[in-house]
């Protein structure tokens, strides 16, 4: 179905006028992709600016043309069945990394088997099955030869439960069990610090400083003399303790905490986040398919979610089910216009968290303009994932943030490392990096011009406009 190797005469001359040669001398990390999607393109997008070895393989040729016209990388189209010879040709025996992100999941899993036994150090197969991350099941690829299986409607449904947890946060990233927390917002005239410089309003010792502001366009790392106004979108970072106290200085203080929400789309990401839905909270499921409706009574726990044959999607329908009773509202059907409009209907009837699946990239950057909450994407969240296996340091779960196109990772200094070196002041750290805190003996603190990094500290960064595999230098 899949493989069985041609390479375009196209394709050839390109490979060997690239700047990343294809050789086992190659000092880059060597990762082979297979399947040229969302994710794969996403993917390629991200280890190509950071110059690796890139190979990626798919049966579709306009993908990997639309692919290769933005990317520097090897391009391989495959069909029929001689998956070895493809291997092969595409160098798996010296592959850093092998990543398999079709949408057979079946293919996915025998490809990363088949890539291990011939040579790849590390293989990542996306599976759209929840039985598949069982942890006994997990273990049991493992030994097969499969490093990590990832399952993006649960990258998803995890996303949307933490983002449930705090109605007046656009976002929340939580560093090494939530001692720092990131915190994405959008400040109005309510906000107590608005229009106010910074060097005015914080000091070295504040419980919660900014890194980052999203601006119209325009990304803003901040300065002392910059200041906030109303429609910005930012971002804090602060410590565990200091969460509530966000919520009164944000002027949001009148955001209800959520008990009850709709979610509109009965797919397998409505049913990861009914089932892990946390205590004391209900929800209703639309599902205008009555058989997919019969499928999810059998998924969910009926005691807490109610299952609806109906188009959420109507204001009647909303109403009727006592929409104005609900604090949350999640779009996830498959139609990002759909869950675009949805969204705002349901802001219009008075839903304070209004949370939409966008899975076009095309569509992220219209959805934050028109301001409709809270944006998951199962791409990028599972391009983020699969991201922080091919950085050298210590460094552990990486986020791509698409509102302000910048990563936010946790990154481990080692003894001797240049981070340990100075204080943070002195260390040259480059201008589009933001170190936004660390954890130290289980303590969560944030970070000023002079703070010391100690060896063993986990430390936080925010990096816009350079790829944050520059910044491992610092820490290794």
């Amino acid at each position: 179905m899949f493989f069985g190797y041609r390479q375009t005469v196209k394709t050839l001359y390109i490979c060997r006028h690239k700047k990343t040669q294809y050789n086992q001398y190659s000092t880059a990390m060597r990762v082979i992709i297979v399947g040229a999607g969302a994710i794969g393109a996403h993917l390629a997008d991200l280890f190509s600016k950071i110059k690796q070895d890139i190979v990626i393989i798919d049966e579709n040729e306009e993908r990997l043309e639309r692919i290769q016209a933005d990317s520097d990388l090897m391009t391989i189209h495959s069909t029929g069945n001689t998956p070895i010879q493809s291997l092969n040709d595409a160098g798996v025996k010296n592959t850093d990394l092998f990543i398999a992100v079709t949408r057979d999941e079946n293919l996915n899993l025998s490809l990363c088997v088949l890539a291990k036994s011939m040579g790849a150090r590390r293989t990542v197969a996306k599976v759209e099955n929840a039985e598949f991350i069982d942890p006994q099941i997990t273990e049991a690829f493992r030994a097969a030869g499969i490093t990590s299986i990832i399952y993006p409607d649960n990258l998803a449904a995890h996303d949307i439960i933490n983002g449930l947890q705090l109605t007046w946060a656009r976002q929340r990233w939580e560093v090494h069990g939530g001692l720092l927390t990131l915190l994405g917002i959008k400040v109005r005239q309510g906000c107590k610090i608005l229009n106010q410089p910074f060097k005015e309003i914080f000091k070295p010792d504040s419980p919660y400083h900014v890194v980052a502001i999203k601006r119209g366009n325009d990304t803003i790392m901040p300065s002392g003399n910059d200041m906030l106004i109303d429609g910005d979108f930012v971002y804090f970072m602060t410590t565990k303790d200091f969460v509530p106290n966000m919520k009164e200085i944000m002027g949001k203080s009148h955001y209800p905490d959520v008990k009850n929400l709709i979610i509109v789309g009965g797919g397998k990401t409505a049913v990861r986040v009914a089932n892990l839905l946390p205590s004391g909270m209900h929800a209703k499921i639309f599902e205008s398919n009555a058989a997919r409706c019969e499928e999810l009574i059998d998924l969910v726990d009926t005691s807490r979610v109610m299952v609806i044959n109906a188009d959420g999607r109507s204001v009647a329908n909303l109403l009727e089910e006592n929409i104005k009773g609900s604090q949350a509202f999640v779009a996830l059907t498959g139609n990002a216009e759909a869950n675009i409009l949805s969204c705002l209907t349901a802001k219009e009837l008075g839903v304070t968290k209004t949370i939409a699946m966008i899975e076009n990239m095309d569509y992220v950057g219209i959805a934050g303009n028109v301001d409709i909450g809270t944006i998951i994407n199962k791409q990028a969240l599972t391009a983020s994932y699969i991201y922080q296996l091919m950085l050298n340091g210590d460094v552990r779960n990486i986020r791509n943030l698409m509102t302000v196109n910048a990563d936010i990772a946790e990154f481990t200094a080692h003894q001797g490392s240049r981070i340990t070196k100075k204080k943070v002041r002195d260390l040259g750290f480059p201008a589009e990096a933001e170190l936004g805190g660390l954890v130290r003996d289980g303590k969560g603190m944030l970070v000023n011009g002079d703070t010391q990094i100690q060896p063993g500290d986990i430390v936080v960064v925010f990096c816009h406009g350079t790829d944050i595999s520059k910044i491992e230098k610092y820490f290794i």
